[in-house]
């Protein structure tokens, strides 16, 4: 076991170095020891590697000129690369003008993709962040920085301290907030992830101290494919797609429009719901009518029916599992015709399917019993 953590230890150095030569910068990296022994080496590290150019470091320095001769040849190549396409698509025939549509297609892959890191990169711009110092520090200090915010925490070596007025947001997760600046936000670091989650900065609501927080959405699992679409997923969706890319109000400044397009498209998508099950209603009930109609029934008898459908619930019951037996031996038939590999296939999705909806119903439930579990609570109060 030692043999392999060596080696897996000299491994990760070498992936290092050249990851680390790739941006300019030396490795292993030099460290502020004081931050260091204050526990603070990531944000040592951030210093380290947005530094890039590292002073009365001669290697470094060269490092950077070499760079930069060589994006200047880099230059030098795309110019030639343009100019020889450019030749390339006036030699092409007249009844081929897509032939070269391929590079148009890859070049606004790549500018879609720069602006999806742009997205990222300015999240968070100029929004200050305080740490208290009950939160996950080592992993907020990675992501803030990472999508343009700044961040500082309490403890020595921290580069501002909780006075600052400039500090739009403090990170808190402890039932209650002694001293507040109303000048800032105090949310729970649930709220930075929800964020970065869906590339947005939502409101601070429901993310403030002492409330318990909405679950967490993961965005590494397809709702549609699971079969269960949670509400606050859908809340989230509604704010990505209002486009809440600015920041929010400071408390007290209000803001009386914010999130009615949020709302207006809950309410419209509700009167939707409401209107296709109305038209379903009513087909439904002309349908009835009409074979009503045909088979000669009159309303006098209409009424005598209904009083004997009662007596014929057993047999409809009946009928239904009959049918249900049909549709199994229909299905077992069915998989001893096909291979035994497909057969397999088809119990693998079987079975998935069967998770999935038992999945669904134990979520239902937990949220049934939490609903009722919040209204028990309420009404006691």
């Amino acid at each position: 076991m030692l043999t392999f953590l060596e080696f897996y230890e000299t491994l990760l150095g070498f992936v290092n170095f050249k990851l680390y030569h790739s941006i300019n910068v030396n490795y292993p990296p030099i460290l502020d020891p004081r931050l260091e022994a204050l526990a603070a080496e990531l944000y040592a590290l951030s210093r380290y590697m947005s530094s890039g150019r590292l002073p009365g470091n001669p290697e470094s320095n060269g490092l950077i000129e070499d760079k930069e001769t060589e994006n200047n040849k880099e230059s030098s190549k795309t110019d030639e690369s343009e100019l020889r396409l450019a030749q390339l698509q006036h030699q092409l025939p007249a009844n081929e003008p897509g032939a070269l549509m391929h590079l148009v297609e890859e070049s606004t892959a790549d500018d879609t993709e720069e602006e999806s890191v742009k997205e990222c990169r300015t999240l968070f711009k100029d929004l200050k962040f305080y740490l208290s110092r009950e939160v996950p520090r080592e992993s907020l200090l990675f992501i803030i920085p990472a999508f343009g915010g700044t961040v500082s925490w309490e403890g020595e070596g921290s580069p501002f301290d909780e006075t600052d007025q400039d500090i739009t947001h403090q990170i808190v997760d402890r039932p209650t907030q002694s001293h507040v600046f109303l000048s800032r936000h105090y949310v729970q670091p649930q709220w930075i992830f929800d964020c970065v989650n869906i590339l947005k900065v939502i409101p601070t609501d429901d993310y403030i101290v002492g409330r318990v927080p909405p679950p967490h959405i993961s965005p590494f699992v397809d709702n549609d494919k699971e079969g269960h679409i949670p509400d606050y997923a859908v809340t989230l969706e509604g704010y990505k797609s209002a486009g809440q890319n600015q920041v929010m109000p400071l408390p007290g400044l209000g803001d009386e429009d914010l999130g009615n397009s949020i709302v207006e498209a809950k309410s419209e998508h509700n009167e939707f719901a409401k209107k296709k099950k109305e038209l379903e209603m009513q087909e439904k009930k002309y349908h009835e009518e009409l074979k009503m109609e045909i088979e000669g029934t009159t309303f006098s008898n209409l009424s005598n029916k209904k009083a004997d459908s009662a007596a014929d619930v057993a047999d409809e019951d009946e009928a239904q599992a009959a049918i249900d037996q049909a549709e199994k031996d229909a299905d077992d038939i069915a998989k001893s015709v096909v291979s035994r590999r497909k057969r397999g296939l088809i119990e693998a999705m079987q079975i998935s399917n069967d998770r999935k909806k038992s999945k669904v119903e134990l979520l239902k439930q937990r949220k049934k019993a939490a609903e009722s579990s919040a209204s028990a609570k309420a009404k006691r109060r």
